[in-house]
């Protein structure tokens, strides 16, 4: 009997650089929701500390509560999802308040760049790199996958809401060491299309350079960043001879239809006059969550 390989990059010790953001968004279950007390505030970034998340920006009207947390590679979405609502529920209770949510929500991947800077920014790898050697440069752009039939725009949907879980995450090679072997870049290119299709995730783009890896994709919302990350670093591994390929460390962040500055805007203005695309991005997440 064959035993089962071990992993060769633990996931319980995943230590990745990573620059993650999400909006949560909820509604109430009828009427409109009352003013938000500054003491409810004030507890609920307490409790988010102790989730690995932050409050970083808010926005209570009598139509939607949306929060924006920044996360520890950690936290899953669908994880978020259930302490955020927990964490509100418990401290409208607190405060004394009726405030009924309704069971549907909404919750977005943002970053500082958008899903179109970050997609085209993977597939300008190879054309940003001026190799030497324009033969080796032709074939590598071979393993340049863009992905039409993945549309991150599309949420997941669940019973609970709609996700919008889109990460960018970047491998490096050991010591950077550089792969040349192009039939070696031909396997670690069709293994990720077999993560993605056994783990439930959906690339968009991927490039993948002789000492390092980029992939954008739309992620499982039950696994976190930085699950996601230790599950291509080792089957990646296993699929060249189960060798130490990649560095310990690895890059995650979360992107989405626009940033962070737009977040900032509406933020700061009223949302049923606010006139850019995140204001009828807002209302379409309640159009189809409810």
């Amino acid at each position: 009997m064959t035993a089962t390989p071990q992993p060769l990059y633990d996931i319980d010790n995943a230590n990745p650089a990573y620059h993650l953001r999400y909006s949560w968004t909820g509604w109430p279950a009828g009427g409109s929701f009352a003013t938000c007390p500054t003491s409810l505030l004030e507890t609920l970034a307490d409790g988010f500390a102790k989730d690995g998340l932050r409050l970083l920006e808010h926005r209570w009207t009598p139509e939607l509560v949306q929060l924006t947390l920044s996360s520890s590679p950690t936290v899953s979405p669908a994880m978020l999802a259930q302490r955020v609502k927990g964490r509100l529920d418990h401290a409208i209770r607190q405060a004394k308040l009726s405030l009924p949510f309704s069971r549907k929500l909404a919750v977005r991947s943002l970053g500082e760049n958008r899903r179109v800077d970050v997609e085209k920014y993977i597939r300008e790898q190879v054309s940003r790199e001026r190799f030497v050697d324009t033969g080796f440069e032709q074939k590598l752009k071979s393993y340049t996958v863009v992905n039409s039939n993945v549309d991150l725009v599309v949420p997941t949907a669940s019973a609970r809401g709609r996700y919008w879980y889109n990460l960018h995450v970047v491998l490096v090679t050991q010591a950077r060491h550089r792969i040349a072997d192009v039939n070696q870049l031909c396997v670690l290119r069709d293994t990720c299309d077999k993560i993605a299709e056994k783990k439930g995730y959906a690339i968009s783009s991927l490039s993948l350079m002789p000492d390092h890896l980029h992939v954008a994709l739309r992620g499982n919302i039950e696994h976190s960043p930085a699950e996601i990350g230790r599950c291509f670093q080792n089957n990646l591994a296993y699929a060249v001879g189960n060798s130490r390929l990649w560095a310990d460390g690895f890059y995650v962040g979360s992107f989405g239809e626009y940033n962070m500055d737009a977040v900032r805007r509406l933020s700061q203005s009223n949302l049923s006059h606010h006139p850019d695309e995140l204001d009828g991005a807002v209302r379409n997440d309640r159009n189809t969550t409810n």
